[in-house]
């Protein structure tokens, strides 16, 4: 079977996923973006209500500061030959206190190796938030998002980066060398893969 042929097998399986609609208080609509072409993987946490409604992936306020951070416009973001956008948790999770309830933990296990697989080998990936950060650079578990963020450039080909929330903007004013450090670095890395 073909790349090609074994993305499209992929897709509908996952469209097609129910493993956790029992804790799903808005049912299931898994949402995701790979093609086998995908130099660019950006592992998030999970969507909100926003994206379980228009079914589009970072279709928010947090998606228009993570391309702004990138330096791509939605074109280029919504291209699965460019980029790949892969959560953590497929599916909306509920409400928690204090926000959104945390990714279901069903996804990565039954998804995530199989996406892997499929995708360039030689890809830049994006870690946004802590629970992506938890899962794939586990050994780093010690260390804050702050620490971890700063670091970065130790960590590739995975690049940390905070969750796009509108509670970053705060962050980002304590730890201003983030928007001189990391973002240049980061559309650098971007613009090598894409352009």
């Amino acid at each position: 079977m073909s790349a090609k042929a074994q993305s499209t097998k992929l897709h509908r399986d996952i469209a097609a996923c129910a493993i956790c609609a029992e804790h799903l208080p808005l049912g299931p609509r898994p949402i995701v973006q790979f093609s086998p072409n995908s130099r660019i993987l950006i592992i998030g946490q999970a969507p909100g209500t926003k994206v379980h409604a228009t079914g589009v992936p970072w279709d928010d306020d947090s998606g228009d500061r993570l391309r702004e951070w990138l330096g791509i416009d939605k074109d280029r973001f919504y291209d699965p030959d460019a980029i790949a956008l892969m959560p953590m948790g497929f599916c909306y999770p509920g409400k928690a206190k204090g926000g959104d309830a945390p990714p279901r933990k069903e996804c990565q296990p039954a998804w995530h190796d199989r996406i892997l697989s499929l995708l360039p080998s030689e890809r830049l990936t994006l870690l946004v938030g802590t629970y992506a950060q938890a899962q794939y650079l586990s050994e780093t578990r010690k260390l804050s998002m702050t620490e971890r963020v700063r670091q970065g450039a130790d960590f590739a080909p995975f690049l940390p980066l905070p969750h796009p929330a509108w509670r970053v903007r705060m962050w980002m004013t304590k730890n201003p060398w983030y928007e001189s450090e990391v973002l240049p670095r980061l559309r650098q890395e971007v613009a090598n893969r894409i352009d």
